[in-house]
């Protein structure tokens, strides 16, 4: 149960894909049919950076396709070093009407599950996240402009 809430977190993370720089409607629905902004960070292994790099050079087509039907968009990460420590950022966009059904349906999805095998192990959790047994620490918007 636990791999599972892990794994359902690295979505957040890797479309976590996160994750809020706009938290989600309460009630799990974009009730306004509005875009969402996620952002998140999380830490990087200096001996994984090259393998992180690598695989995000040629994202597999399934999970490609998977965040694409899970209605997220306009999905980046970038990478900055920190006093000597590298983070990851990563933005992301939904369009969706039920993030939380949405991230349960990549979740369960086996190809995302083997994606995130690989990445999880290059990535140092924030302690807010490694709290909650998550990768991803979700961060606050305070500006956005259209």
């Amino acid at each position: 149960m636990k791999n599972l809430k892990t794994m359902y977190f690295l979505a957040l993370a890797f479309v976590l894909m996160v994750t809020a720089c706009n938290p989600p409607v309460k009630t799990g629905v974009n009730a306004a049919n509005k875009v969402l902004r996620y952002g998140s960070i999380t830490g990087l292994k200096p001996e994984k950076m090259a393998y992180y790099k690598k695989l995000h050079a040629a994202v597999w087509p399934g999970v490609l396709k998977k965040i694409t039907a899970c209605n997220i968009h306009n999905y980046s990460i970038y990478l900055k070093e920190i006093e000597g420590k590298q983070y990851l950022f990563s933005y992301f966009e939904y369009t969706g009407n039920d993030f939380a059904a949405d991230m349960k349906k990549m979740a369960a999805d086996t190809t995302t599950q083997r994606w995130w095998k690989e990445t999880a192990p290059t990535q140092i959790p924030l302690p807010d996240a490694a709290a909650k047994g998550e990768t991803w620490s979700n961060m606050e918007e305070v500006f956005h402009k259209d």
